[in-house]
């Protein structure tokens, strides 16, 4: 396969881009993330659905790759694929305990579960709760993941990765938010004998220097997505040279986004993948733009792109005041790839 980093970005006319873009607005089955609606730009590009769905709340310079990743997406040829399907994990947000049946019932066939943790306003006892529902519906020969999405301190990670090691994790995801508290909660639980591995997510998508995490020893292994690393051929520069094995997961993308992240899974070298993907939360959407989702069947994804479906673009269109802010987004990020 060609190396791909010398290759640059896909960055077409942005006339071109705004009117290929269509501005959506889905709600989500339940908050994942404090988000109850999902908004996203997807482009009817020229070589099929591309999307740019950075958080609100990221500004303009780190939304700039998620922009890199669409246009690229969009309007360049990609890696060659080296898989037909791609399997996925189940994700299992901040519910109660009692709730977990009803959401792993969304993603068919799936023997692995990310399950969130570490929410605000909740407790350890109820992340315990709710690890041990999951557990108890996989049974012994599934694999549960947690995330934490940074939110303990070192020493509330081990503390409580210690409690959830009774339930035999795969990993703990992000348990700390930074890279020298990663390098600690690995160390500490090494040292008292816990054997949970560490994986780094917000550390390599956000950080300014993606490959930090692996030259420090921070993490067993990496959960890269597609849009915040600047697209498929990027990320796939990145995890190659990184050495660690990755998972590919999305940030609750729409089909298209999702299609993003399953071209990477498909064109990472044979040996990187470490299971199963995070590619599978379409599911935790009530609604999609294609009548035919990129949803889980017998725990695996196709990997293609989706057709868009007119009636669902204008069924989920975002309200006029919003799909302006995000006009006016995807302008002022566009003058940042430019420049």
């Amino acid at each position: 396969m060609t190396d791909t980093r010398s290759n640059p970005p896909a960055v077409p006319p942005l006339a071109e881009v705004l009117a290929a873009a269509h501005v959506v607005s889905i709600p989500t089955r339940t908050r994942f993330r404090g988000i109850a609606v999902r908004e996203a730009m997807i482009f009817d590009a020229p070589l099929g659905a591309s999307e740019f769905s950075p958080f609100l709340e990221y500004d303009d310079a780190e939304a700039a790759p998620w922009l890199a990743a669409a246009l690229d997406f969009g309007w360049a040829t990609q890696p060659e694929a080296l898989r037909e399907r791609i399997e996925v994990n189940a994700t299992v947000p901040a519910v109660d305990a009692h709730e977990v049946p009803a959401v792993l019932a969304r993603f068919p066939g799936c023997t692995t579960a990310k399950v969130k943790v570490a929410e605000r306003g909740q407790s350890l006892a109820d992340d315990v709760a709710r690890v041990r529902a999951v557990r108890e519906a996989l049974g012994p020969a599934g694999l549960v993941r947690v995330d934490a999405n940074g939110g303990w301190s070192a020493d509330d990670a081990v503390s409580a990765l210690t409690a959830l090691a009774d339930f035999d994790l795969d990993y703990a995801e992000q348990p700390s938010a930074s890279v020298v508290e990663l390098v600690e909660v690995r160390s500490r639980l090494r040292t008292s004998g816990v054997s949970v591995r560490i994986a780094a997510d917000e550390s390599v998508r956000k950080a300014e220097d993606p490959l930090a995490v692996a030259r420090s020893g921070a993490a067993d292994l990496l959960i890269v997505k597609a849009q915040p690393l600047g697209g498929v051929r990027r990320a796939r520069s990145l995890v190659i040279e990184a050495g660690l094995p990755v998972v590919v997961s999305s940030a609750l993308d729409t089909s298209a986004g999702i299609a993003m992240g399953l071209h990477l899974a498909a064109a990472l070298p044979e040996g990187m993948l470490a299971g199963a993907c995070g590619l599978g939360t379409v599911a935790l959407l009530d609604g999609d733009v294609t009548a035919s989702p990129l949803v889980p069947l017998d725990g695996s994804i196709e990997v293609r792109r989706p057709d868009l479906d007119s009636a669902l673009l204008e069924r989920y269109r975002a309200a006029p005041d919003r799909e302006e802010w995000w006009r006016q987004r995807v302008s002022r990020t566009y003058t940042l790839l430019r420049s």
